[in-house]
């Protein structure tokens, strides 16, 4: 028995072109399409039975992919949501994967990883790609650190000791150990050394 897809796409040849390739596929049938989100809601309270996969373009006119995603979520949880984009940056891959995306494609694929995509997402639930990996590297390596503890961070990786880098700073040891704690949980580290590790692989230190 075939999975059955839906698609939302405001682009009249991206729809038809997805619509024509899905169908070719051995385990898959579109069986319902929209042109933006309230178009989709409407068809899908009109159902009685709901596609086993959405795929969701993310830039679309009146509701976003984002918004259209939670709202589906919400609504109809079984569902399996694919996002569907142009767009490959950091923040809107992350962006639907919180709003509830399962797995996100790039309009750039092929045909062998759309297929991937669907069998993974149908059989596991998920479909974990290269760019949903990197994204959630990217998101992880963006630590704000305040000019006081780059200070603090770049003396720990000294042979001072907590004492020492204090009265380097002109600061009591308690407000050190407030920055060693800071650090420790903004790098998920428990040691120093752990601490040094981290502060050379995000490049806040370099080794000469």
């Amino acid at each position: 028995m075939k999975a059955t897809i839906g698609i939302v796409d405001d682009h009249a040849l991206v729809l038809e072109s997805l619509i024509m390739l899905i169908n070719n596929l051995a385990d898959f049938q579109v069986t319902m399409h929209a042109t933006d989100g309230h178009d989709l809601l409407n068809k899908l309270r009109r159902q009685e039975s709901y596609p086993d996969i959405l795929l969701i373009d993310v830039l679309m006119p009146n509701m976003s992919g984002a918004e259209l995603t939670g709202k589906i979520k919400f609504t109809y949880p079984d569902i399996k949501l694919v996002a569907l984009s142009v767009l490959s940056d950091s923040i809107s891959v992350l962006q639907m994967i919180r709003a509830g995306c399962c797995a996100y494609l790039t309009k750039n694929m092929n045909v062998l990883e759309l297929n991937l995509a669907l069998t993974e997402v149908w059989a596991k639930g998920y479909y974990n790609s290269y760019l949903t990996e990197k994204s959630v590297e990217d998101i992880a390596l963006q630590i704000d650190l305040t000019d006081r503890e780059k200070e603090f961070l770049y003396l720990a990786c000294s042979d001072l000791n907590y004492h020492e880098i204090a009265k380097r700073m002109f600061l009591s040891i308690k407000t050190i150990d407030g920055y060693r704690a800071s650090l420790f949980a903004k790098f998920k580290v428990k040691s120093r050394t752990g601490l040094v590790l981290q502060a050379i692989k995000h490049k806040f230190v370099h080794i000469s």
